[in-house]
C-alpha cells in the first residue's frame, strides 16, 4: 500500500497555499503526480514537493500546471504572491496552531513584544467616537480626494499590475480566513499590509482612476483587518480598523462601499459589544447617505442590519419591515450587476441574517427555519460561518425545550469550531452551554460538556 499524503496547511504561508491548491486541481483532475509531471516536463519529485511546499515553483512550473490542469489562469494569478514570499522566506517565521489570542491581531513588530498583545486586546470599543465618524462621511464632498503625482511611466507609479496582485492576495487572504480563522491566518495579512500595501499607497498612481481603484482596494485590506480583529477578541483595534477603511473610501470617493463599512463592519461591532443604538445609527445613515449609489444587493445587506438592531431593542414590527425591504431588494439582485466584494452576500447569508433577528426576538421556530436555511446552502469552506451559525441553532433548539437535538447540533458546531481559530466561535460554544446549564443534570448535556473539554478544551466551562 502506498503512503498516505501528507496533510497540507495552506494557511501557513502562499507556498503552503499553492501547494494545497495544486494538489486540489490535480486531483480534481484525476491525475497522479506521476502523470502531472509527465503532462507538464517536470518530474513527479518536483510535483511532490511543490504541493508539500518543501519547494518553490519556478513561474514555467506555475503556468505548465495551470495549462494542464486547465485552471483559468487560477494558479497564474497566485504567481506574484509566491515570488513576493520567496524574497521574504528567510525573515518569515509561521506558526502551525496555538490558541486564539490579542498577538495574532497585532502588527509583527508589536505581537512579540511582552504585555503588548494584552494592552491590545483591552483596548476598549469606543460607541462615542462612532456618530461623529458617521457624521464626517455624510458631509464629505462628493468625489475623490487624491492627487496623481510623479512622472508619466516612472518606476515607482502604481499600475493595473500591481491593483492585480493586491487583488488576488486580498481574494486569498479572504478564503484562508474563512477556513481557517483570524487566528492562523491574521499574521500574514498584517505582513503584507505592512511590507507591500503600504508601498503602494506611498507611491503615487499611474491615473487618478486607478489611484481611487487602490484606495479602494486598501480599504477592503483595513476591512478584513478588522473583521480578524473581532475575530481574535480585540473590538478596540477593529473599531480603528474599520473607521481606517472608512476614511479610505472617503479618499477614494467610493460612497458605495463606505456605506457598507458603515453599516455591516462598524453597525455590527457596536451590536457584537451590547450597543444596539449607536449601531442602528450608523446604519440608518449608511441607508440615508448611499441611498442613490445603492444597488440590490447592498440595499439588502444594510437593512438586514437595521432589522438586527432593531431585533435587540425589542421592536418586532420595525425588524420585520427591514427584513421584508432586505428581501425583496435581494430578489432583485443581479450578481454580474453588483460590486465584487457584496456578492457574498446570497440568501444563505440573509437566512443568516434573518434567524439572528428571530433569535434575538425570542422566536425559536422561525430561528430554526432560517437557519436550516442558511447552514444549507453555505460553503463547506465557510467553517466559521458554519460554528457560529450551527451553535446559534443549538441555542434556539434549548430555547424551544428540545434538548437532545440542542446537543447533536452543539457537538457538530464543537467539530467545525475545532478546526479553526477563532474567538468568536469560541465565545459561541460557550454561549450554548450557558443555555444548556438549566439543564446540566441531563446525560446529554453531561456528554456535552465532558466532548467539548476533550475537542476544544478552550470553550469549556
Amino acid at each position: 500500500m502506498g503512503q498516505a499524503p501528507r496533510t497540507l496547511q495552506p494557511y501557513l504561508s502562499e507556498r503552503h497555499f499553492f501547494g494545497a491548491e495544486l494538489r486540489r486541481l490535480r486531483e480534481r483532475a484525476c491525475l497522479s503526480q506521476a502523470r502531472l509531471g509527465v503532462a507538464i516536463r517536470f518530474s513527479a519529485d518536483m510535483v511532490r514537493r511543490v504541493e508539500t511546499a518543501d519547494r518553490f515553483p519556478s513561474r514555467e512550473f506555475v503556468e505548465a500546471c495551470d495549462s494542464a490542469l486547465a485552471a483559468g489562469g487560477a494558479l497564474t494569478r497566485l504567481w506574484p504572491l509566491l515570488e513576493a514570499s520567496r524574497a521574504d522566506e528567510g525573515k518569515r517565521t509561521s506558526s502551525t496552531s496555538g490558541p486564539t489570542n490579542a498577538g495574532a491581531a497585532l502588527p509583527t513588530h508589536l505581537a512579540n513584544t511582552p504585555g503588548v498583545a494584552d494592552m491590545v486586546a483591552r483596548v476598549p470599543f469606543q460607541p462615542g467616537v462612532l456618530d461623529r465618524a458617521a457624521l464626517d462621511w455624510l458631509n464629505a464632498s462628493a468625489g475623490p480626494c487624491l492627487s496623481v503625482a510623479g512622472r508619466a511611466g516612472s518606476a515607482d507609479q502604481v499600475c493595473e499590475e500591481d491593483l492585480h496582485s493586491a487583488e488576488t492576495a486580498l481574494a486569498v487572504f479572504r478564503e484562508l480566513d474563512h477556513t481557517h480563522g483570524a487566528g492562523q491566518v491574521h499574521t500574514q495579512v498584517q505582513r503584507y499590509v505592512e511590507r507591500e500595501l503600504n508601498r503602494l499607497l506611498a507611491s503615487p498612481p499611474a491615473s487618478a482612476a486607478i489611484g481611487r481603484h487602490l484606495y479602494t482596494l486598501a480599504a477592503g485590506f483595513f476591512e478584513l483587518c478588522g473583521y480578524q480583529a473581532v475575530d481574535t477578541g480585540a473590538h478596540g483595534l477593529a473599531q480603528r480598523r474599520y473607521l481606517r477603511a472608512l476614511r479610505l473610501t472617503q479618499a477614494g470617493g467610493d460612497r458605495l462601499f463606505g456605506g457598507y463599512l458603515l453599516a455591516v463592519n462598524i453597525g455590527h461591532l457596536a451590536l457584537h459589544c451590547g450597543h444596539p443604538e449607536p449601531a442602528l445609527r450608523m446604519a440608518l445613515a449608511a441607508v440615508q447617505g448611499s441611498e442613490a449609489q445603492a444597488t440590490p444587493a447592498v440595499t439588502a445587506a444594510l437593512h438586514a442590519v437595521v432589522a438586527r438592531t432593531h431585533a435587540r431593542l425589542g421592536r418586532e414590527g420595525a425588524c420585520l419591515a427591514h427584513v421584508d425591504i432586505a428581501e425583496r431588494q435581494l430578489a432583485r439582485s443581479k450578481p454580474e450587476d453588483e460590486p465584487a466584494w457584496i456578492r457574498y452576500f446570497t440568501p444563505a447569508y440573509l437566512a443568516d441574517e434573518i434567524a439572528h433577528c428571530f433569535h434575538d426576538l425570542g422566536r425559536p421556530q422561525q430561528t430554526q427555519r432560517h437557519l436550516v436555511d442558511a447552514l444549507t446552502e453555505l460553503s463547506p469552506t465557510h467553517v466559521r460561518r458554519l460554528a457560529i451559525d450551527t451553535a446559534l441553532l443549538a441555542s434556539s433548539l434549548t430555547a424551544a425545550g428540545k434538548i437532545d437535538e440542542a446537543c447533536a447540533a452543539a457537538r457538530a458546531a464543537v467539530d467545525h469550531a475545532a478546526r479553526i481559530t477563532s474567538h468568536r466561535c469560541l465565545q459561541r460554544i460557550v454561549e450554548v452551554q450557558a443555555d444548556l446549564e438549566p439543564y446540566r443534570c441531563e446525560p446529554e448535556v453531561r456528554g456535552l460538556s465532558d466532548y467539548v473539554r476533550e475537542q476544544l478544551p478552550l470553550a469549556a466551562l
